[in-house]
C-alpha cells in the first residue's frame, strides 16, 4: 500500500479520529462488561469490543505500513475496572445506542473523504457493525422497557402543499401557530431522549471527578442538558403533546472515577460535537420559526460550552494533537 500510492491527509485525519475515538469506547465498553449484570447487556457490548478492536488493529497496521506515527489515543491507564458501578438501570446499552448514532454519521463523512481501498473497507466495515449494534441495543432496551417510543400521531390520509407562509409562523402573537409536523416532532423527541442520556452521564462523571476546575465543567454541562430538556419539552406541552420521559437510568452514589478526567474530558468533546450537528439538522427542518431560532441559540450554548472544555483538555495536556501539515513559513524562516 505504503510502495502503491501514500494515503492521502484527510484519510489520515479521519483514521486518526477514528483511533481515537474507538480506544475510548473500547475503555468504556471494558468497565460496562466489567459491572454489567444482564448477560444479554453483556453479549451486546462484548460482541462490539471484538469488533472495534479489529478495526482499531486494522488502523495502527496503516499506520506501521506508512510510516505513520500512532496515535496514544486511550489506553487501559485510562479506565479503572476495580471502580465501583456508577450507573445502572440499563444505562451502558442506552449509551452504547447513543455512540452508534454518533459513528453512523461519523463514517459516512469518514467514507467521503476515503480515496484508498482499505480505508473504505474500514468504514463499511464499521458502518455494518454500527448499524448491527445499534438494532440489537434499540430491540434490547425497548424489551426491557428502558426505552420509551416518540409520540404516536393520526395517520395522513392524503398529500398536501403548503398553500401559505404562515405554515413559518411562531413569533407572531396575532397569528395562531400551526400544529407542529411530525419531522419537527421527532427532532423534539431526540433532543430529549438524547440530552436525558447526557444529563446522566455528566452527573456521574461530576461526582467523580477530582479536578476542581473539571467538576464545575461537568455540572455546568448538566445543567446545560436540562436547560434544553426543558425548552423541548415546554415546545411540546404548549402544542399539547404530552411526553412521557423514559425511565432512564440510576446514577449510584459511588465518587470513585471508572474513567481518567482526560478520557472523560473527550467523550463530552465528543458528544458536544454530536449535539452541534443534531441542533443543525433540528433548525434546518423545523419549518416554524419559534422553533428552529430556539435550536439555533442551543446551538450557540453548545459551541460556547464545547469550546471551553477544549481549553480545559489544552491547560491539562489531556489534549492530543492531530496530525498536520508542514509549517512551511516557519521552515523557511529557520
Amino acid at each position: 500500500m505504503k510502495d502503491k500510492n501514500p494515503i492521502s491527509a484527510s484519510e489520515i485525519g479521519t483514521l486518526w479520529l477514528t483511533y481515537q475515538e474507538k480506544t475510548m469506547i473500547l475503555r468504556i465498553l471494558e468497565y460496562f462488561i466489567e459491572k454489567a449484570d444482564d448477560q444479554q447487556a453483556k453479549n451486546i457490548m462484548g460482541g462490539l469490543w471484538q469488533e472495534l478492536s479489529y478495526y482499531v488493529t486494522k488502523i495502527k497496521n496503516i499506520f506501521q505500513e506508512q510510516g505513520i506515527a500512532i496515535p496514544i489515543g486511550f489506553t487501559d491507564t485510562d479506565v479503572n475496572l476495580e471502580a465501583p458501578k456508577l450507573y445502572d438501570n440499563g444505562f451502558d446499552i442506552m449509551f452504547v445506542r447513543i455512540l452508534k448514532e454518533i459513528s453512523m454519521g461519523m463514517y459516512t463523512l469518514n467514507m467521503n473523504m476515503s480515496y484508498q481501498d482499505e480505508v473504505m473497507e474500514i468504514y463499511e466495515g464499521l458502518t455494518s457493525t454500527t448499524q448491527k449494534i445499534y438494532k440489537s441495543s434499540t430491540l434490547y432496551l425497548l424489551e426491557k422497557g428502558i426505552l420509551t417510543l416518540p409520540p404516536k400521531v393520526t395517520m395522513p390520509k392524503s398529500s398536501e402543499f403548503v398553500e401559505s407562509k404562515n405554515y413559518l409562523n411562531g413569533f407572531n402573537l396575532f397569528n395562531k401557530k400551526r400544529a407542529l409536523n411530525d419531522i419537527e416532532l421527532g427532532y423534539l423527541h431526540h433532543g430529549i431522549e438524547t440530552n436525558n442520556i447526557g444529563m446522566q452521564l455528566i452527573t456521574g462523571f461530576a461526582q467523580c471527578a477530582t479536578n476542581k476546575e473539571v467538576k464545575q465543567y461537568f455540572v455546568k454541562g448538566k445543567e446545560l442538558a436540562k436547560k434544553q430538556i426543558k425548552v423541548f419539552e415546554d415546545i411540546l406541552l404548549q402544542n399539547d403533546v404530552q411526553f412521557s420521559a423514559t425511565s432512564g437510568s440510576t446514577v449510584t452514589p459511588s465518587k470513585v472515577a471508572p474513567f481518567s478526567q482526560k478520557l472523560m474530558m473527550f467523550c463530552i468533546y465528543l458528544l458536544n460535537g454530536f449535539g452541534l450537528v443534531g441542533s443543525s439538522f433540528g433548525t434546518i427542518f423545523s419549518l416554524r420559526k419559534d422553533v428552529s431560532m430556539k435550536t439555533t441559540l442551543i446551538a450557540k450554548d453548545i459551541y460556547f460550552y464545547a469550546d471551553e472544555g477544549v481549553k480545559i483538555m489544552i491547560e491539562n495536556g489531556w489534549l492530543e494533537e492531530p496530525p498536520q501539515m508542514e509549517d512551511r513559513a516557519k521552515l523557511m524562516k529557520d
